[in-house]
């Protein structure tokens, strides 16, 4: 039975656009296969444990070495990576904070990433290459070819090699210049943010339009 993931991030709540575009992927991923199940994790209202010198070793140690700390931090990262095993699809929301992922998104990256459990120890090959990894971004502001901050959104460069150890590989549809619904000195911007927030609409409509 296929089965989604559908991971949130931002802590706009209702007014995230990120939210907004992970909502309506999901939505057409449902219509494209009835009777899919889907589970969905809140990193923003359930975020994942920052690793810190108490349990940051826990991926690295074997099972008998490990504390009480490692062993709890260490299952957590299992239940993380089963999550991903069990998914034919992950939706993750991906809004930029400060020029890159929030700290919630960055904490689930570092949890999912460990040896034996989404890498192979032996050969070093990812174990979760099978899933596909769509990943609906947001930024406050304009980022493109030309633009005074062209580069700066770090999102895009380094989620793909952060992965890229596990097999995954992201697939980006963005909705850019959010910031113009509430910042009145980018207002002259509203069309372009406009513009983009319906072609990153119209990506998501053809992820799936042909199972559909």
């Amino acid at each position: 039975m296929p089965h989604l993931l559908h991971i949130d991030s931002s802590v706009l709540g209702e007014q995230s656009v990120s939210r907004r575009l992970t909502a309506r992927a999901a939505e057409r991923w449902r219509a494209a296969r009835p009777g899919g199940t889907v589970t969905y994790r809140d990193l923003a209202t359930d975020p994942m444990p920052h690793l810190d010198a108490e349990t940051g070793a826990a991926r690295h140690l074997p099972a008998e070495l490990r504390t009480p700390a490692h062993q709890a931090s260490f299952a957590l990262s299992a239940e993380l990576i089963d999550e991903i095993k069990r998914a034919d699809t992950v939706l993750l929301g991906l809004p930029l904070y400060n020029y890159g992922p929030p700290s919630a998104v960055k904490a689930w990256i570092d949890h999912i990433v460990a040896p034996g459990l989404s890498t192979d120890p032996e050969t070093g090959a990812g174990l979760v290459g099978n899933t596909d990894f769509i990943v609906l971004a947001s930024r406050g502001g304009g980022y493109g070819p030309g633009t005074p901050r062209e580069g700066w959104d770090h999102n895009e460069t380094w989620l793909p090699h952060a992965v890229a150890p596990i097999g995954l590989q992201p697939q980006f549809i963005t909705a850019e210049l959010t910031a113009t619904a509430v910042n009145p000195a980018l207002a002259q911007l509203k069309p372009l943010a406009e513009a983009s927030l319906a072609n990153a609409l119209n990506a998501i409509d053809q992820l799936w339009s042909a199972a559909a």
